[in-house]
């Protein structure tokens, strides 16, 4: 059964400079509900760490303050 789910199973793989879409995690009371974005970005990868541990730069270049995980992330090809 193992073997089967890690053949489906994608490695998701960032190095810095990728181009990638943060989810949005929080719902805020004032948004469009199902409409709602589900994806924030574009941002750029500046800093990948061993356990999956990411930090992002936003286009303009100004640093997020916290980290993502890389399972929130999906790259972007624009």
């Amino acid at each position: 059964m193992a073997r089967a789910f890690n053949k489906k199973v994608r490695p998701r793989e960032f190095s810095s400079g990728d181009l990638v879409l943060r989810k949005v995690l929080h719902i805020t009371p004032d948004s469009r509900g199902k409409f709602a974005y589900k994806y924030d970005g574009p941002f750029t990868v500046k800093e990948v760490f061993d356990g999956g541990e990411i930090i992002l730069n936003d286009m303009d270049g100004n640093e997020n303050a916290l980290s993502v995980n890389a399972d929130a992330l999906k790259k972007y090809y624009p």
